[in-house]
């Protein structure tokens, strides 16, 4: 019996090992430049987000702090991105909702770190959320979100949408919303992708939603 003890202890202690090891934050693999070291088109792509919806406080982090080592495409970048955040015809719930959805399905840290207050701020079921961060579906999540979230899997994972589904998202948002929905799972896709490769992390102390590759 002691023998069996000592080894459940021990198969304990090592998956908590594996755990911590995966939850290790990666190092970012581009260092983000101060005010006073950026160039002129630096500045000027800085600029334009804190001029934008976003507001004048808005720092460097996340997909900005990578977009200005590119600032033509940042500019671009950040246009599109003002675009679906705030002036979509999608409700800001379920565009919040479908953000999160897409950070899950990436992993993407810096994504779910930066949206998930902002979707339960809009009206998104702290217990959906919770299920979407695990990996399970939100079957306590209001009709209208349930939609989006099939449309959400189907789309990333056949890579097509059933017509029934795009019925039911059809049904919710019209014509000018789901292809303006289309845009923001694309975006954010695009965003996840940046953090994903840079290594793009929330701030130091600030918890990872889902646990790092080894």
């Amino acid at each position: 019996m002691p023998a069996k003890r000592l080894t459940s202890k021990r198969k304990t202690a090592s998956k908590a090992k594996t755990a911590k090891k995966a939850t290790k934050r990666p190092a970012a693999r581009l260092v983000t430049p101060t005010e006073a070291e950026m160039n002129d088109t630096q500045r000027t792509l800085l600029q334009a987000i804190r001029s934008g919806p976003r507001g004048a406080a808005i720092i460097p982090q996340g997909p900005f702090a990578v977009w200005l080592h590119a600032p033509e495409y940042g500019q671009l970048a950040q246009a599109l991105g003002g675009f679906c955040r705030y002036q979509s015809s999608v409700p800001p719930r379920l565009s919040e909702f479908a953000i999160l959805c897409t950070a899950r399905l990436w992993r993407a840290q810096f994504e779910w770190y930066a949206h998930a207050h902002v979707a339960e701020k809009e009206g998104v079921k702290l217990k959906t959320i919770a299920d979407l961060r695990a990996g399970r579906v939100p079957k306590s999540a209001a009709k209208d979100e349930r939609a989006i979230y099939d449309f959400v899997q189907e789309i990333y994972k056949a890579k097509r949408v059933s017509e029934r589904t795009y019925q039911r998202v059809l049904g919710v948002l019209g014509e000018k919303g789901v292809v303006e929905l289309v845009g923001i799972l694309g975006y954010y896709s695009s965003v996840a992708m940046t953090l994903n490769v840079f290594a793009m992390l929330p701030p130091e102390g600030a918890e990872l939603a889902f646990a790092e590759p080894r």
